[in-house]
């Protein structure tokens, strides 16, 4: 009991021990770092399976703070990008967002199967007018 009082009284140091004796701690270390990969690149919006109107506030979101913001999906998800894309120049047109720059192109993955696979790929870049 005790140690129990101890680790109670010194919660920071426990949970340090703890991370460190526990693989917990690339768990955590893992979502510690998550969070510094985005915060670099806050400015890109991977688009994916969740409605598209969370996409759309996102990405609003964070043009509110960014001059930029770009908007990448693969495969089937592509028309889900461009409907974001569509969506917030033309709903939003008066706050003045537009689109800018569209990169197409494609990546080799492979498949479950161990085949390469060629998928498409699009970058939209959505911006603030100045």
């Amino acid at each position: 009991m005790s140690t129990e009082n101890t680790q109670s009284s010194e919660p920071k140091e426990t949970t340090e021990n703890t991370q460190s004796s526990d693989p917990k701690e690339t768990t955590e270390n893992t979502q510690s770092s998550k969070p510094k990969e985005t915060s670099g690149n806050r400015d890109t919006i991977f688009i994916g399976k969740k409605p598209l109107m969370a996409y759309v506030t996102s990405t609003l979101i964070q043009l509110a703070n960014l001059p930029a913001v770009y908007i990448k999906a693969r495969g089937m998800s592509i028309g889900r990008a461009v409907d974001v894309a569509q969506i917030i120049a033309r709903k939003t047109e008066s706050a003045g967002y537009t689109i800018g720059a569209i990169n197409i192109g494609s990546e080799a993955l492979e498949s479950q199967d161990g085949r390469t696979r060629n998928v498409s790929t699009i970058e939209i870049e959505v911006k603030r007018n100045s």
